[in-house]
Parts: C-alpha cells; structure tokens; sequence
C-alpha cells in the first residue's frame, strides 16, 4: 500500500469522507527541506469540498531547516488516484524522504519556494 503526507485538506475528515469513502488512519510526521506558500483555488468543487478558498502548497527550499508537519497515511492505489483527481493542476505528485526516514507521496508545487529576503 502506497504512503501519503499530507500537510493540508486531505487531512480533512469531509476530505477524506468524500474522496475515499472513509476517514484515513495516519501517523504524524514532517517533510524536511519544504516550505508552505499560500495558493488560491479556482476550482469550486476542492472548495467547496475543503471549505477553504486558499489552500497551502509545499514548496521545495533545499535548506534542512525548512520543515512541514502534516499526516502520514497507508492508503490503497485507488485512493491514491483519487487524491489525484483532487489535487488542483498546480500540484504535483512526487515521492519524498520525510523526516520518520519512510518514503511518501506527497503533492507539491513545481518549482522553488520563493525567497523571503528582502
């Protein structure tokens, strides 16, 4: 069974009722070298499902301090494509190391974080 992190709605018990069916057993756990930038949704049915306009993205920093806490879950293939059909085009799915030393899906935005120096 594949692993999921989730740092944002699909930890959502409406989430996950509405994508799988049923409400996903996880573990807690970090993705190192990340950063969440805020995104706007323009798709009404992830709003509505989600209740939240601006969703968080994980943005790739490459610095070890960087960190995001989220939800380690088991999930089967087919609710693994069902997370896909939930993510909005601006996520994409990879495979990360998280910080437990496991391997997971996790959806993630292309490209780097933005840089916070001014």
């Amino acid at each position: 069974m594949p692993l999921l992190f989730s740092y944002g709605t699909l930890q959502q018990p409406e989430v996950q009722q509405a994508n799988y069916g049923r409400l996903l057993g996880g573990e807690p756990d970090a993705l190192p070298s990340y950063r969440l930038e805020p995104l706007t949704i323009d798709d009404p049915e992830v709003v509505r499902l989600s209740g939240k306009a601006v969703h968080m993205i994980a943005r790739h920093t490459g610095d070890p301090n960087d960190r995001i806490a989220g939800m380690r879950f088991d999930i089967t293939d087919d609710e693994l494509a069902a997370s896909d059909a939930y993510e909005v085009d601006a996520y994409s799915r990879t495979e990360a190391k998280l910080e437990s030393g496991l391997t997971a899906f996790v959806y993630v935005g292309s490209g780097s974080a933005h840089s916070l120096a001014s």
